[in-house]
């Protein structure tokens, strides 16, 4: 063994006759400038020393590559770039093995397929997950993933951002080989000796045709690809442009190929979808930046109680054995405790039939599962969940159960959608244990979880509701306490104004195709349909009392739920659904309904183009959120952002309503926003907020610098 270099980032050492050159860049080894730098020189350096015969790339710590650095996004570009280095390693003369385990993603996953052969240990996830960024794989990936798995399944890896398991990658053509080793540095010296054994030399990836051998086949796999970009992309630009990529890996010669993909990868860098894709990434690693909390502990959670059986305390019961840990739910009888119980088997009856884990899988994460009747059978809980109806006096009941029962130290947790989290910690002796845990249905999908801090929750209980999210894997948005927090604050306000633009003279179909085209993945009419809408009648007549008069109120959606049509559960809603469908179809019966309320209000009806759709509608969003913000209800711009993209369906490629108003422009926003106060100035008041940013030439984005 012969210390070659110690350089660093990436360091190079000789095991006789082969150099292992390892990558060292905590904490994931993405591919920093000092990594490309170093890397590049030891497979340089390799090429001239004679006692080198081959060399193996393996990753310190955890993984291989996982990636770019996320540190560099946004800066200009240093030298080497990735495809020099990528290109320089399958021009080397000597053959190169990498050694994939833990994350060999994006970048880093190029590295390899520019190696001449790839050997991968269990644990290793393979992907080309740039489209969740609007990119490409830009150092050949589209050109080189299609020669060893062939154009579909490339297609497929690239566009879906998904990861492949070690053993996936095998059947793909993407590796070659398992390690039986449990050690990188010791699977790759025995996979590099048996090469050598072998005489075997240098198999450069662009070289390879096989798996692309029948052209027609292999462009009509794009043809297809490209067809469904087009129906389901929704407006996003890069998957088109991988599309492409791979068309011309296809028809092109392999230089030319990676010339056409890097014209492709800039157009995508310099996209505003790009830009908001970036944001959004960043904005997720915000969230848990919480002021005063940097010193605070989370509580040891090892054993969790949920009250309440139905759909949302089953998907939070799921979330939570996904996790590892035992869950006792209560519910108020037997019948109700099976009906919880049916609901979580469900679940993972459905998740076995379907092949995502095995039968012991399921009945270990069953095994977890335990229900009882009595309040007596959570004081061993470290943390309980309320997931009962959304009422003010079921949620107080059960709270001064929990206060009975909880040992010392239990974080006590309320599952509401709008009500007064203070009112609820109250109900206990202990306010300080008392938090919200905003889930969203369905909870065990839905990564967003708003942490609701209450005026007397302690520090480290919002510190545990944080690291019981992470152990969920949820995206935890820290909400201050008001009616709705922060997404439902905003909803109202925005499905508000859609209300005022139906009775005014929009369609509900018009006014969910022009959100549609926005990007949503549907409207605010189906999404009531969805959820059902009785669940916004019950908030409607809650607030009733407390109405602002001088608010305009649309009785149209009150129209519907007294004739019983609450969307898809009934067959009827905004949309007819019949036999049970699950795609809606416009209902003339409700046009009537419209009408009949449009007279009722004396309003003559106007047409609505699909871009003033949008423009009020978002105006709408964005001036709430700019409250929620001032208020302090949500601690930076970008957190909102997160809670609409992740909760709520906003577009991901436009960053979320916040950015989308830093990039269309606070001026315009602010110029429309006092058009419409002309008509309704209760309704579309300007946030002071925005008016001080668009004054003072400031963005939202400097918000979230300052927080």
């Amino acid at each position: 063994m012969t210390d070659r270099a110690s350089t660093g980032a990436a360091r190079a050492r000789r095991y006789e006759d082969i150099l292992v050159v390892t990558i060292d860049h905590p904490p994931v080894n993405a591919l920093s400038a000092a990594v490309r730098a170093d890397l590049a020189a030891a497979v340089r350096d390799a090429q001239a020393d004679p006692q080198v015969r081959a060399i193996v790339l393996a990753g310190a710590g955890r993984n291989f590559i996982a990636g770019a650095d996320i540190r560099e996004f946004g800066k200009p570009p240093q030298p080497p770039a990735l495809p020099d280095v990528c290109n320089q390693i399958e021009a080397s003369a000597k053959p190169v093995v990498a050694v994939l385990h833990g994350a060999a993603l994006g970048g880093g996953l190029e590295v390899a397929l520019a190696a001449h052969y790839r050997i991968a240990l269990p644990g290793a996830r393979l992907g080309l997950p740039e489209v969740t960024l609007g990119l490409l794989p830009g150092a050949g990936g589209t050109q080189r993933a299609p020669r060893l798995m062939g154009a579909p399944a490339a297609l497929d890896l690239m566009l879906s951002g998904k990861h492949l398991s070690a053993d996936e990658a095998l059947k793909a053509g993407l590796v070659d080989a398992l390690a039986g080793e449990s050690d990188a540095l010791d699977a790759g010296l025995a996979y590099a000796r048996q090469l050598l054994a072998m005489r075997a030399g240098p198999r450069r990836t662009r070289d390879a045709g096989a798996a692309l051998a029948d052209r027609p086949a292999a462009l009509a796999a794009v043809d297809a690809a490209a067809d469904r970009v087009a129906k389901t992309a929704r407006g996003l630009f890069s998957p088109a442009r991988i599309v492409e990529a791979v068309r011309a890996a296809i028809e092109l010669p392999f230089d030319e190929g990676l010339r056409a993909e890097r014209a492709l990868f800039l157009q995508c860098l310099d996209s505003p979808q790009r830009a908001g894709l970036v944001h959004a990434f960043f904005a997720e690693r915000e969230t848990s930046k919480i002021p005063g909390l940097e010193q605070a502990r989370p509580r040891r959670v090892e054993r969790v109680g949920i009250v309440g059986g139905g759909t949302m305390g089953a998907g939070i019961a799921v979330s939570v054995l996904d996790a590892g840990l035992p869950v006792v739910m209560v519910e108020q009888d037997d019948a109700a405790l099976e009906r919880g119980r049916a609901r979580v088997a469900q679940v993972y009856d459905l998740l076995a039939g379907k092949g995502r884990i095995s039968a012991d899988e399921r009945a270990a994460r069953l095994a977890r599962f335990t229900g009882a009747t009595g309040y007596d059978a959570l004081a061993d809980a470290d943390l309980i969940v309320e997931a009962v109806y959304e009422d003010m006096d079921a949620k107080l009941a059960v709270f001064a159960q929990l206060d009975r029962v909880a040992k010392p130290g239990a974080v006590l947790a309320t599952n509401t959608s709008y009500l007064d989290v203070d009112r609820i910690a109250a109900a206990t002796r202990g306010p300080a244990d008392v938090l919200g845990l905003h889930f969203f249905s369905p909870a065990n999908v839905m990564k967003l979880l708003e942490v609701v801090v209450g005026s007397h929750t302690a520090p480290d209980t919002a510190a545990t509701g944080f690291e019981f999210a992470r152990r969920l894997r949820k995206i935890p948005v820290r909400a201050g306490v008001c009616d709705g927090f922060i997404g439902n604050r905003i909803l109202a306000t925005y499905r508000q104004a859609a209300d005022m633009m139906m009775e005014d003279g929009a369609s509900p179909y018009d006014i969910d195709a022009a959100v549609r085209a926005f990007g949503y993945p549907m409207g605010p009419y189906q999404m009531m349909d969805l959820a059902g809408g009785d669940i916004g009648w019950a908030t409607r007549k809650r607030r009733a009392p407390t109405r602002d008069p001088a608010l305009r109120y649309v009785q149209i959606a009150d129209r519907l739920c007294e004739r019983g049509w609450f969307g898809q559960k009934t067959g009827r809603g905004y949309y007819l659904y019949p036999d049970g469908a699950r795609q809606g179809q416009p209902d003339p019966e409700v046009l009537a309904i419209v009408d009949a309320e449009r007279a009722r209000a004396g309003v003559s009806p106007r047409a609505f183009t699909q871009e003033e759709i949008q423009r009020r509608y978002l105006a709408a969003m964005i001036n709430e959120a700019a409250n929620v913000l001032r208020e302090g209800v949500a601690l930076r711009p970008s957190d909102i952002d997160v809670v609409a993209v992740s909760g709520y369906g906003f577009p991901r490629h436009r960053g979320g309503p916040l950015h989308y108003a830093d990039s269309v422009g606070l001026p315009g926003i602010l110029a429309d926003l006092r058009e419409y106060a002309k008509e309704d100035p209760a309704f579309w008041s300007p946030s002071p907020l925005l008016v001080e940013l668009a004054d003072a030439g400031r963005d939202f984005a400097s918000l979230n610098r300052a927080a």
